[in-house]
């Protein structure tokens, strides 16, 4: 297959929440974190400063395997109006499906779609374009259970596997960067963007709009940037106008 063709490409703000604050971690890690406040303030930031859709994490989820920031989480729905996407501890189809039926746009699923695949086409079959498969990646390996645990599979072997499953998009982290402002590793979103006819969402180790610029051009439709939001490294009317540059 060739490269896609993105022709808008989105920078979308992460709020991950964990203990019902947004924080940010390094490299995935419990113990990294730093905190920034009420999530609902922050997604209304983003809002104000021009974010087109949300990028929402229960951490908490993604570590335990169950959600335990729903409160949080739902305040944000609640108070936005912009296409939201949701990942951690979401692990059944029901419960995937009930977030859907109550106004979120996306689900975000990992060890659920590493452990049962069929989930992502269970979901699609009622909801299309709803699911999102989100791969972990350390060292080239697929990692799940919060980045805990390695799979043996490769980036490339399971997003082509989801993408026959009808998955509508897939979030590739580079958990090797992730957090750590010292800047992207474009190549393995190149291979991605080559293997796939799915939108690529990148994430992990965005620190300069110079950064935004690289994982456009390697062929993504979108970015999730975090930590370099928060910290000011940029502002998001900066990132989306490097975004939109010719």
């Amino acid at each position: 297959m060739t490269t896609q063709q993105v022709t808008e490409f989105e920078v979308i703000p992460a709020v991950d929440v964990q203990g019902g604050e947004v924080v940010q971690l390094v490299q995935g890690e419990r113990g990294t974190e730093k905190r920034y406040g009420d999530p609902v303030d922050a997604a209304r930031r983003w809002i104000e400063a021009g974010a087109e859709s949300l990028h929402l994490v229960d951490l908490d989820g993604a570590f335990e395997g169950e959600r335990r920031n729903a409160e949080a989480i739902d305040a944000v729905l609640e108070a936005v109006d912009v296409p939201t996407q949701l990942g951690g501890g979401i692990r059944t189809a029901d419960g995937a499906i009930d977030l859907l039926e109550r106004g979120l746009d996306r689900v975000i699923l990992g060890t659920a779609a590493v452990e049962n695949p069929k989930i992502v086409a269970d979901i699609s079959e009622s909801h299309p374009a709803s699911v999102v498969v989100s791969l972990d990646a350390r060292d080239g390996e697929v990692v799940v259970e919060g980045w805990t645990e390695g799979t043996g599979i490769s980036p490339v072997e399971a997003a082509t596997r989801y993408e026959e499953l009808g998955a509508a998009a897939i979030l590739f982290t580079n958990v090797d960067v992730e957090g750590q402002l010292e800047g992207v590793e474009t190549a393995p979103v190149h291979e991605l963007t080559s293997a796939t006819d799915i939108p690529i969402i990148a994430s992990g180790g965005v620190a300069t709009l110079e950064d935004i610029t690289a994982i456009r051009e390697a062929g993504a439709s979108a970015v999730v940037v975090g930590s370099a939001l928060y910290e000011g490294a940029f502002t998001l009317e900066e990132a989306t106008a490097v975004a939109r540059s010719e």
